[in-house]
């Protein structure tokens, strides 16, 4: 069995988040990843937690690419570049925009030499317009975007917008540009054209902010009604009582039926209206038992639910065992999990491959393959400071 992509060969000048966790996937999917790495190696490789001097950040990105270090900013190191993407049917970049058209390495520069090329660039607010050339990190697009302030809006204990840790951004980014860049293959396939993808960390949030961005435009007489935690006897569960069916399934399985004919709860409106008095209930009933008894008593009545729980407690998860979600990748430094793509093909494999290469450890295999370099030529370019690699 092969990948979906197989066969499809990208040329990653990636690096941080949005754009390696882009390539990832088509990784996953199959395709033949080559990662292009500055001299000092890509910023992540030094991201904690580290083991044994190798970052587990940076595998989870990357696993499953070449990875090839070089000086682009050396005539050598740009031809060799070039000579690379005549041969690759993708081009992903995430630089500030400019920043490959001085390398000599933007959609206009790799299209000369592969005309039918799929090129993305992925950029915090996209690649043209008055805030280009902005710096961001996905903590500032979260910030412009109005997803923390809709967040401190379901907040009300909280003054100010909370700490950023999640990088939502950059996720969702990577996730708009894997899926653009199927469509230009797909669409490729039809007509031989290729195309220029342009992803903005921006808009890729604002994606998220359905409701929001209604309500923005139209607002609601009556308050929204936010799904709220509530606290169980050695922790918090989830309840959410959505649509009307789902509410009277939920009272009855709190032994409350007659909740029901309250007038405060008639409604879906009546219910937003008093929402606080209802999740006080609902608090009286699972304050008094344990947080796997609440979920498993609500499940059992069809009610959605679910106790909160750590990280670590996924990799356990008979769900997401059934599942495949996760799987064991390697580097030098051992073995750890990473999460395989959500969704599965039926007999066509799609997974994390379990190989991290080493850092400019693939030039020999890649550019004698692909370049017809021999051994002596890329062993001058490494002791010329062309390329670059971890032993050397």
């Amino acid at each position: 069995m092969t990948g979906l992509l197989e066969g499809i060969r990208v040329l990653d000048f990636t690096t941080m988040m949005a754009g390696p966790y882009c390539t990832r996937q088509l990784a996953d999917l199959g395709a033949e990843i080559i990662k292009i790495e500055a001299p000092g190696g890509e910023q992540n490789r030094r991201a904690a937690p580290i083991r044994d001097g190798e970052s587990a950040v940076y595998g989870h990105l990357n696993c499953g690419k070449h990875s090839l270090a070089i000086d682009l900013k050396s005539p050598e190191g740009h031809r060799i570049a070039l000579d690379l993407a005549r041969h690759c049917d993708v081009v992903v970049e995430n630089a500030r925009p400019g920043v490959m058209t001085r390398l000599g390495l933007n959609h206009d520069a790799i299209r000369a030499v592969r005309p039918d090329v799929v090129y993305c660039s992925i950029s915090g607010f996209g690649q043209t317009g008055p805030d280009s050339q902005n710096p961001a990190y996905a903590p500032v697009v979260q910030a412009a975007s109005g997803y923390e302030m809709a967040m401190l809006e379901q907040q009300p204990e909280m003054s100010r917008p909370g700490f950023v840790g999640v990088f939502l951004a950059d996720v969702m980014a990577a996730v708009q540009a894997f899926g653009a860049i199927n469509a230009a293959l797909f669409a490729r396939e039809r007509n031989g054209a290729g195309r220029y993808i342009d992803v903005s960390l921006m808009e890729s949030v604002i994606w998220l902010l359905v409701y929001e961005i209604q309500l923005a435009q139209n607002p609601l007489d009556t308050p929204r009604g936010y799904y709220r935690p509530v606290r169980a006897s050695d922790g918090f569960v989830m309840v959410a009582p959505g649509g009307q069916l789902t509410f009277e399934s939920m009272a009855r399985a709190m032994d409350a039926s007659e909740w029901i004919d309250d007038p405060r709860f008639l409604t879906h409106p009546d219910r937003n209206r008093n929402y606080a008095d209802l999740m006080a209930l609902v608090e009286g009933w699972t304050s008094t038992r344990s947080a796997a008894e609440c979920e498993r008593i609500l499940m059992a009545g069809k009610v959605p639910c679910a106790r909160y729980r750590e990280v670590h407690e996924l990799f356990d998860d008979p769900q997401l065992v059934h599942r495949k979600a996760f799987t064991t990748v390697s580097d030098s430094a051992g073995s750890f999990q990473v999460p395989n793509p959500p969704f599965a093909m039926g007999d066509t494999p799609v997974g994390a491959r379990d190989w991290i290469a080493p850092f400019g450890s693939s030039a020999p295999e890649i550019l004698g393959g692909l370049l017809e370099m021999d051994t002596a030529a890329v062993d001058d370019l490494y002791a010329r400071g062309v390329l670059f690699a971890q032993s050397r």
